[in-house]
């Protein structure tokens, strides 16, 4: 995320609390602001779309007359339910999937650079090397983001591109670029910086196996010290990493992402790993790796640079699939082995109970020292949400690993049929109630912290008989945010959640990680086949229209 501090104050002025930041890439919208505090009613939260809201805009293009009219009307809505907190919104992107010039300037090789040249590991065979090009057309993407009216803006750095092996010596390139890219934005937007989105450099990885030993966190402090020194004059929000839980899980327990570990099917898949140790102690080190940089920052920085730092924590909400007492307790389970796993050390300096019980030797025990260092290094909680699943338990440990662990599996169906309308994402459906229900999780598991959306959003299909005109049409994206900010601001309004920020994910179309070019989460269309031009889709006009509303 990025945002400008003539931007947060503006935004803040109604309340004294800092603002949060956002995390982990190009392309995100994101709101914030000052809360409303009130009770839990229970009441239906009011659609954006609602006519019977103040306000009023008139679309200027010919897509949004066709959207549907909940949708259309929602910009003026959301307006006037979500005047008094927001903050504008803004694109966010991952640094290896928008990035592109994986070897210019002395850019260092990365785990994810390694992940994707190796053969069936990405669907459709593409790797990130050019990706959008945005390390080339940055400009050009800022003034698109001016143009919808958003003034927050997340992006991430790419560690490689600082510090090529990962340690030693600075690469003056790199900060070089970085320092064009704050300064491009700060004359339009607030800047808000990921340090971590999963692009490990591949000399670390090669040295110690990254994540798996302690030396990690020393070398990530030393890179995030660099950053703080080489930025933190301009970037008041950073998030230091972006989905620990999807590092740990998918990269060393499934070895579906890089680094690619794993020991499931006695080794048929993955080279190397072991499934039911690894991602715990990856998580392990990803949690005092964050906590050692925010010692390092309230020591060194806090009086005079005034930053926030948060971590993006990736949450499904979890209900349970039956009113049984065993499902009921099953969701319990997904979310401490989700949520709690990566935030409870934060406020309660362990683990949760569960995780402690049912993993047992194998999760690793804090010092008395590193729980001290743990407690309360959260500055924000950062939330990435799309979705939500329904939970049921399971019986047995064939697998080794974390989800024999969790004892739960959870799916997007109830009772043999969907629980919402899916998107592209096999994994993706569309239940906007799942977020309210997530804010008010965190508010009581938590005590009310400071939340930022991070991410929120949904992925069309990149289908070769999709005309652009088509593919502009995207009304199912609209109705997706709507209804999304409908129960976020719900959460906020009637519930009292500490919600400061919202940051939809995202701005341009990217190249997704394992799923490569076959997936577009994002509000500008871009053209693979013709120089990468970007388009913008109807939502960039309905985000336009609510962002311009009074």
């Amino acid at each position: 995320m990025r945002r400008s501090e003539t931007a947060a104050a503006a935004a803040c002025k109604a309340r004294a609390a800092a603002t949060c930041g956002g995390g982990g890439g190009l392309g995100r919208s994101g709101y914030s602001g000052a809360r409303r505090r009130g009770g839990g009613t229970g009441r239906r939260p009011r659609d954006l779309g609602d006519p019977r809201a103040r306000g009023g805009i008139t679309r200027g293009r010919a897509e949004a007359a066709r959207c549907d009219a909940a949708a259309v009307q929602s910009a003026h809505d959301g307006a006037a339910m979500l005047r008094r907190w927001r903050r504008r919104n803004q694109g966010e992107k991952g640094v290896g999937k928008y990035e592109g010039a994986v070897k210019e300037d002395g850019r260092g090789k990365t785990t994810w650079d390694t992940f994707a040249h190796t053969f069936g590991k990405i669907v459709d065979f593409n790797n990130a090397d050019v990706a959008v090009d945005h390390y080339h057309r940055f400009e050009e993407d800022i003034q698109l983001m001016a143009d919808m009216g958003m003034d927050a803006y997340r992006f991430s750095i790419a560690w490689s591109r600082i510090l090529p092996n990962g340690t030693g010596q600075v690469n003056q390139a790199g900060i070089d670029h970085y320092n064009k890219l704050i300064d491009a934005l700060l004359a339009k937007a607030i800047c808000n910086v990921t340090l971590y989105h999963w692009d490990l450099p591949q000399a670390l990885e090669d040295r110690y196996n990254g994540w798996l030993d302690r030396q990690i966190v020393n070398d990530f402090a030393a890179y995030a010290e660099i950053c703080f020194k080489a930025f933190g004059d301009r970037v008041k929000h950073w998030i230091t990493l972006n989905e620990p839980h999807t590092v740990a899980i998918q990269g060393y327990d499934d070895g579906l992402q890089a680094p690619g570990r794993c020991s499931l099917l006695l080794h048929l898949y993955c080279k190397a790993g072991n499934s039911g140790t690894e991602p715990n102690i990856v998580a392990h080190n990803l949690l005092l790796a964050h906590a050692t940089v925010s010692d390092i920052y309230r020591r060194n920085y806090k009086g005079t640079q005034n930053e926030e730092l948060g971590i993006a924590f990736d949450v499904m909400w979890f209900e349970p699939m039956t009113n049984t007492t065993i499902d009921i307790e099953a969701a319990k389970r997904g979310q401490e082995f989700q949520l709690g796993w990566f935030a409870d050390p934060f406020f309660f300096g362990d683990y949760p109970a569960s995780m402690r019980s049912r993993v047992g030797d194998r999760l690793p025990k804090f010092t008395e020292d590193e729980a001290a260092l743990v407690k309360g290094a959260l500055d924000f909680v950062g939330i990435n949400h799309y979705t939500k699943h329904n939970s049921t338990n399971i019986i047995g440990r064939l697998l080794h690993n974390t989800l024999a662990d969790t004892g739960t599996i959870s799916l997007p169906f109830r009772n043999g049929k969907p629980i919402g309308d899916r998107a592209n994402s096999i994994w993706l459906y569309i239940v906007p109630s799942g977020m309210r229900s997530l804010m008010n999780y965190v508010k009581e598991r938590y005590n009310n912290p400071p939340i930022c959306i991070t991410e929120n959003g949904m992925d069309d299909g990149n289908s070769p008989f999709t005309s652009i005109n088509d593919a502009l049409k995207d009304s199912k994206r609209i109705k997706y945010h709507n209804d999304y900010l409908t129960n976020l601001a719900a959460s906020i309004k009637e519930d009292g959640c500490d919600v400061r920020g919202y940051f939809a994910w995202s701005l341009l179309d990217i190249w997704e990680w394992t799923a490569g070019y076959t997936s577009r989460f994002l509000l500008y269309f871009v053209d693979y086949k013709d120089n990468l031009k970007r388009y913008p889709k109807s939502s960039v006009q309905w985000f336009k229209a609510l962002l311009s509303s009074k």
